[in-house]
């Protein structure tokens, strides 16, 4: 038997990874994490995302920030970076999906995946203590009025959120009120609204608090500013994992880790980055095909409304509430805190799709220059603006593929990954009638590149590796001991945020590992699925009487 560094190496650290990284180490396994950002602490959060080398991540400039962008061709991507993944800056937001989700003709026959993922779901909902948002803010008062006159108010619905409110002991620290004293204390929200930006006062249900924080008790090890940059397999088996230091020009610290089994959980965009790499470089040579199609969008618009004459919405927490104006597409009221104005310049006035849209924008912005203009002015944009998040369920997708060296998208199968969706827009257009404001998107929409928060999907989920880059227990197709646990499996979009789906699905696929040194249950890579029941783990890290305990679904054996 070869030595390696770890049993197990899992790439990333936001919740796929994190809940891997927790989930192996109570099965005995020796677990690494490499993340590619910082670690953060509570007290090294900047009061404004101003401070762009805090709050931007560009590490060769000196930017370890956790808010990533990037232009990938046919969309652009808001995504992060830092010990706890998007868990650091994600609205909190956590809602099982849409039914079109399970109905996806991409695994629909595979099995009843309503079924099969409803106890994960249950248990990821206690690990990131899911509880409803207690306060209305007044952009909330504004939408359900907009839905009222739509004729959907029953859509109406403040959010179910990953946030330690303890209302009437706001910023008052506790002790661990998730995981029976195996998790850190923790401080009752004080509706800042600056959980896009990164929480300072520790109410924030982040990775760190509960799935790492206690992964790394029980052992695991996070090596944080570690960007993987190749995972090759080893003669007598086995992977080597190369790295270098992820914010360094020359002197790159690079370090080779191995271990018998990897995890990719790097997000879509860092998973598919590096897997498509490795097929080309053919250090991978049998990846599927089928990497990089059927990578979603989520299929989304982001909106911005300013006004002209409130101040009032830089209140309550990040997502507050939604509505579904139609039955594929869910709007959610989005707030940054006040100070957090350094994003809004990317704001301009709204342009509706179709033919001739940047000359359109052209005209509307000498037409209205005052409403251009204002979309320029940054100071109080936060208190002064209301970002609509839209999300749709519908099947469209994009095809991501290398070149030059980056990730980079096409339009794929189904529908065409819309560039606006009307719907959105006259919402927007309606909302920002009732607070006397401007509708408006972003820079990149008048050039049809449309944003995402969640971008998911390319490796998705097949019986073979002719309809799918993992198995149904999320191996990887053609190399044994490589696995996905992030959104880049998440096979159709949601209508919803996809990180309870992205935690939900990685408990899953975890529950099916066995115990260190105990036979594997799984059938071999390329069979037939089959329902299997779950392996609990020899050292559970959460007591029983925990809210938070594992609680594995019986299945019987089929």
């Amino acid at each position: 038997m070869p030595y390696f560094d770890y049993d197990v190496v899992v790439i990333g650290s936001g919740f796929g990874g994190s809940v891997s990284a927790l989930r192996l180490t109570e099965k005995g396994y020796r677990v690494a994490v490499l993340e590619s950002g910082r670690r953060w602490e509570a007290e090294d959060i900047p009061n404004t995302n101003w401070n762009v080398r805090k709050s931007l991540w560009a590490p060769r400039l000196g930017l370890t920030g956790p808010q990533r962008i990037s232009v990938l061709g046919k969309c652009a991507v808001f995504s992060a970076a830092g010990v706890g993944g998007g868990s650091l800056i994600y609205g909190n937001t956590l809602y099982e999906p849409l039914p079109n989700f399970y109905r996806d003709p991409q695994w629909a026959h595979i099995t009843d995946w309503q079924s099969e993922l409803a106890p994960y779901y249950d248990q990821a909902k206690r690990m990131l203590g899911v509880a409803p948002n207690p306060r209305m803010t007044p952009a909330d008062e504004v939408i359900r009025d907009i839905a009222e006159d739509l004729g959907v108010l029953n859509t109406f619905h403040t959010t179910n959120v990953g946030v330690f409110f303890n209302e009437g002991n706001r910023g008052v620290e506790v002790d661990d009120p998730y995981f029976g004293g195996a998790g850190p204390r923790r401080s009752g929200c004080i509706h800042c609204a600056r959980c896009f930006t990164g929480c300072p006062h520790n109410a924030k249900n982040t990775t760190p608090t509960n799935y790492l924080y206690l992964a790394e008790a029980g052992g695991a090890k996070v090596f944080q500013l570690t960007t993987a940059t190749r995972v090759r397999p080893m003669v007598g088996g086995g992977y080597a994992i190369e790295t270098q230091r992820s914010d360094r020009w020359v002197r790159k610290q690079r370090r080779t880790f191995t271990a018998e089994q990897v995890v990719f959980a790097a997000a879509a965009l860092g998973t598919q980055k590096l897997l498509h790499k490795m097929r080309d470089e053919k250090v991978l040579p049998r990846l599927s095909p089928r990497l990089g199609e059927l990578t979603r969008s989520n299929s989304e618009a982001i909106l911005n409304v300013f006004s002209r004459t409130r101040r009032d919405f830089a209140d309550g927490i990040a997502i507050t509430s939604s509505i579904h104006p139609e039955p594929d597409t869910h709007i959610e009221v989005c707030h940054y805190g006040k100070g957090q104005n350094a994003l809004f310049p990317l704001s301009t006035p709204m342009v509706d799709g179709g033919a001739f849209r940047f000359l359109r924008f052209l005209l509307a912005m000498f037409t209205h220059p005052r409403v251009y203009l204002r979309s320029l002015n940054a100071r109080h944009a936060s208190e002064k603006s209301v970002i609509l998040l839209v999300m749709q369920s519908l099947d469209n997708s994009l095809t991501s593929f290398r070149r030059w060296g980056g990730l980079r998208t096409k339009q794929g199968t189904g529908q065409p990954n819309p560039t606006w969706i009307p719907a959105a827009h006259d919402i927007a257009r309606r909302f920002a009638e009732k607070v006397d404001g401007d509708a408006q998107g972003l820079v990149t929409d008048v050039f049809n590149i449309p944003a995402t928060a969640h971008y998911i999907g390319g490796c998705v989920i097949g019986e073979t590796p002719d309809t799918g880059v993992v198995d149904p227990y999320q191996r990887v197709f053609g190399h044994p001991g490589l696995h996905i646990a992030d959104g880049s499996a998440v096979t159709a979009n949601l209508g919803v945020n996809p990180s309870l789906t992205i935690t939900a699905q990685a408990e899953r696929a975890m529950a099916f590992w066995p115990n260190k040194g105990e036979p594997d249950r799984r059938p071999a890579l390329g069979a037939r699925y089959r329902r299997i029941p779950p392996v609990a783990p020899a050292e559970p890290a959460v007591p029983d009487f925990a809210p938070g305990a594992l609680r594995l679904p019986i299945t019987p054996l089929r």
